[in-house]
């Protein structure tokens, strides 16, 4: 918005360079590799990511946000630069994009159960020193979900019923349903919080982050006991139905943080003089109790909503009955949800394979619980057959009716995955014959004797052959198709898979027994080597 539509600076880009803008939806390929480039030679990353490539395809200089000025001034140096050094600086490169090739050979097919233990206790270890034990979660400022972080740490609890870890898990979990990261009035999670105590979040709202949220509070209820955590995830699902599904066609990308009017959660945001007018008198006082909703808004757009105290609370507060409470709030909710109708939010549209597969890996876990999800994964199911899946290779993503981008490795692996949880369910032949055609096809694409590439189609300096994927804020690509990849083999019997996919386990140990927080599904996936 600052350099790209400066008149001046758009003329300078034009006459020496070759602007180029990613989608990182449809090449996340490319913007993870353009990423670690960034953090391995700045030391930090992120948005917007400038990065200057040579002509031959290896990247010179990246960086992150730049005022105009300071924008300008390093476009002329470039540019100098490399009319004073061209062969110098394409050497250069060459030489960097070189020495970034990581050689992680793998150590065979067996996996060592001591290794195996050593690295969850490490993972363990880390995890619970890099918690916030009073807000829960990870950080000391912005906040993530990390999704696959809280499965594993979820799946040693169910082995160890450590009680801190468990503590952990409860706070973060009650944390994330009942502050800011979540609707409270149309349902669903936003990406992320700005702040340490989960209160205010960037509005925007992603599916891959539904899905894996509705899955991960699934399995949360069951450890737990809880039915508030199943309610959250089954109100998730619905909300994904509701505000993402396209029917047949499948289900969208994300909701935008910024409405139509170019206001930062603005549609999600109610002010007092707005609350006061929509909302009876009785009403507005017991959802101002419900959801904190005192004072000055904290944000200049208004209120946003949190649990400030829950039902029985506010009853006790107001001396009413539950039921009574619940019946006022409710109807106070759905006058807000009206009110909504008035308000407008941009959408992506695209349809993605990989997310979509997340999004039928967690109705399908949610059938046992509800049948009538199974319509909606099949669905799903039947839009990766039908429009993404030819019967050699899949395609990254569908909008207007047109193709968009190469599919990637997540694309296969998290496609697989879906696909592989609707065939445990239906058991169908034809369905694990589909699971391991796909699956076949992403050991064929995607690895080799010297470790994972991301995507088929990467220009030749960001070709990267990794040993080890790490997690992000979906599971690690690359661990994600070896689980499948040991499931199905055993299922079918198929002893060379099952061998190949022990043999990728067995590499990046040097990461994993000094620095694995970020390879929990990789560490998940050796857990599940060994019972199988």
């Amino acid at each position: 918005k600052e350099s790209y539509k400066n008149p001046q600076i758009a003329a300078f880009l034009n006459r020496n360079f070759i602007a180029v803008k990613v989608d990182r939806e449809l090449q996340p390929a490319l913007d993870a590799r353009l990423i670690e480039f960034v953090e391995r030679t700045r030391g930090y990353a992120g948005w917007p990511l400038n990065v200057f490539i040579t002509p031959e395809g290896y990247p010179l200089l990246g960086i992150v946000y730049l005022p105009p000025a300071d924008f300008k001034e390093l476009l002329g140096n470039i540019s100098a630069a490399w009319a004073d050094d061209r062969k110098g600086m394409a050497e250069m490169a060459k030489s960097a994009a070189v020495d970034l090739q990581k050689k992680d050979p793998s150590t065979g097919n067996i996996i060592d159960p001591k290794q195996v233990k050593y690295y969850q206790e490490l993972y363990l270890k880390q995890a619970l020193q890099m918690a916030d034990h009073l807000q829960g979660g990870f950080g000391e400022s912005s906040k993530f979900p990390l999704v696959p972080q809280l499965v594993l740490l979820l799946d040693l609890y169910k082995k160890n019923r450590d009680e801190s870890l468990g503590d952990f898990l409860l706070l973060t979990l009650d944390k994330m349903a009942s502050q800011g990261l979540y609707d409270h009035l149309r349902g669903g999670f936003f990406r992320y919080v700005v702040d340490p105590n989960w209160l205010t979040p960037h509005f925007e709202k992603m599916l891959y982050d539904n899905a894996q949220l509705a899955r991960l509070y699934l399995d949360a209820a069951r450890v737990f006991k809880k039915s508030a955590y199943k309610k959250v995830a089954l109100n998730t699902l619905d909300f994904m139905l509701r505000e993402f599904s396209i029917g047949k066609d499948g289900m969208i990308s994300s909701l935008s943080a910024i409405d139509n009017k170019g206001v930062e959660g603005g549609f999600y945001l109610w002010s007092n003089d707005e609350l006061k007018k929509i909302l009876s008198s009785r009403e507005y006082k017991l959802l101002q109790s419900h959801w904190g909703l005192y004072g000055v808004p904290s944000l200049d757009a208004g209120h946003h909503a949190r649990i400030a105290n829950d039902i029985p609370a506010v009853a006790k507060e107001f001396e009413l009955p539950v039921d009574k409470v619940e019946r006022i709030i409710g109807s106070a909710k759905k006058k807000l949800l009206a009110f909504q109708h008035s308000r407008s939010l941009p959408r992506d549209v695209k349809v993605l394979a990989s997310w979509n597969g997340l999004a039928l890996s967690a109705l399908v876990s949610a059938i046992s619980v509800n049948k009538s999800y199974e319509t909606h994964a099949r669905e799903i199911k039947n839009l990766i057959l039908k429009k993404f899946w030819d019967g050699q290779s899949l395609k990254r993503a569908v909008s207007g009716g047109k193709y968009l981008g190469d599919a990637t490795l997540e694309d296969y692996a998290y496609v697989a995955e879906g696909l592989l949880a609707w065939a445990n369910y239906t058991g169908k032949t034809e369905d694990y014959k589909l699971v391991n055609d796909i699956i076949q096809q992403a050991w064929k694409r995607f690895y080799n004797g010297d470790g994972w590439i991301l995507s088929e189609d990467l220009i030749p300096g960001l070709v990267v052959r990794e040993g080890i994927i790490a997690d992000g804020p979906m599971p690690s690509s690359s661990a994600s198709l070896i689980r499948a990849s040991l499931e199905i083999s055993k299922i079918l019997n198929d002893k060379k898979l099952f061998v190949l996919a022990k043999s990728a386990l067995n590499r990046g140990n040097a990461i994993l027994k000094t620095d694995n927080f970020w390879y929990a599904t990789h560490i998940m996936a050796m857990s599940e080597a060994l019972q199988k």
